[in-house]
């Protein structure tokens, strides 16, 4: 497999050094931009990882994430790097598309383990080459989400499913390896109603695991807790 592509994006030299040191010790390509502006001039979709402090001189780190995800138009994770570790703060990276938070000041360990981490969850999706955001597929590539169409291929084929159960599976999708409990499956794929059970969550998925063949096996439940799309 190659090499994970990792730009940092911090205004601090030394810190900047330091993670670079680091991570390329653990097998990654790394990069750094001290500013927003020259991060946006250095990301393509061959980048696998954002490393991004907030507070950036110019354009801050909420901004540059605002870019990457609209001007950009880039799905690669951010992880924020920032002192500011508020409620408020926390929302607002997460509304802006980031999938992690480390505060400062944090030791390498930390890093080490979170990019680890990410890296593991977000490697097994696929963005296709040359369609946007239009295709995604897992792994193997036989397994396929095409946004434009709302259709789920299996080996090329597409699977019949319902709106709800396309939406379903696209939440569990795009966020392989996280637990989503009943609560948050209906708040998300049944928002405008208030009075569906969790027991139609379990229907869904059970229909969902039929029509997805060998891969329905991919949706796990753990629980007390919820349900995932599981990688290993």
């Amino acid at each position: 497999m190659e090499k994970a592509k990792i730009l940092i994006v911090d205004d601090e030299e030394d810190l900047c050094r330091i993670l670079q040191f680091n991570l390329e010790n653990e097998g990654y390509q790394v990069f750094v931009a001290y500013s927003g502006e020259e991060a946006l001039e250095k990301l393509d979709t061959s980048f696998h990882l954002v490393l991004l402090d907030v507070m950036l001189g110019g354009m801050n780190g909420f901004e540059t994430a605002n870019a990457i995800r609209k001007q950009k138009k880039l799905d690669v994770p951010i992880i924020f790097l920032t002192a500011k570790d508020t409620e408020n703060d926390l929302l607002t990276g997460f509304s802006l598309g980031a999938d992690d938070y480390i505060a400062k000041p944090f030791s390498i360990k930390e890093v080490n383990a979170r990019v680890k981490a990410l890296l593991g969850r977000t490697r097994y999706l696929h963005q296709e080459p040359g369609t946007g955001l239009s295709a995604t597929s897992w792994g193997d590539g036989k397994l396929k989400v095409d946004y434009s169409r709302k259709d789920v291929l299996v080996n090329g084929l597409p699977i019949q499913l319902t709106r709800r159960e396309f939406e379903l599976f696209r939440l569990l999708f795009e966020s392989p390896d996280r637990v989503f409990s009943r609560e948050e499956i209906l708040k998300t794929v049944w928002p405008e109603d208030g009075c569906v059970l969790d027991r139609t969550v379990d229907v869904h998925i059970t229909r969902l695991r039929k029509k997805l063949h060998d891969y329905g096996s991919r949706i796990m439940n753990r629980s007390g807790y919820g349900y995932y799309f599981s990688t290993l």
